[in-house]
């Protein structure tokens, strides 16, 4: 038995999973802290360029087409 537990201490062969397993749960944990502090500035700055864009007047409909004054110009 005592030589069954002085293998085991020296078996390393399943050090590299408990890295990677380690290695995982921090990334995802960063990643949870970025979204974290990104979300509340991002909801923010949409409600503002709403904001603007209302104050502002701007008709999003016709976003792309031709102003009517640029399409009747002579050459």
């Amino acid at each position: 038995m005592i030589k069954f537990f002085k293998n085991f201490r020296k078996d390393e062969s399943g050090a590299v999973t408990v890295d990677w397993v380690v290695l995982t749960a921090a990334v995802a944990a960063l990643a949870g802290v970025v979204y974290t502090g990104i979300s509340g500035s991002t909801s923010t700055l949409v409600g503002n360029t709403g904001d603007y864009l209302t104050t502002t007047g701007t008709n999003l409909g016709t976003a792309g087409a031709i102003p009517a004054a640029a399409a009747t110009t002579t050459p």
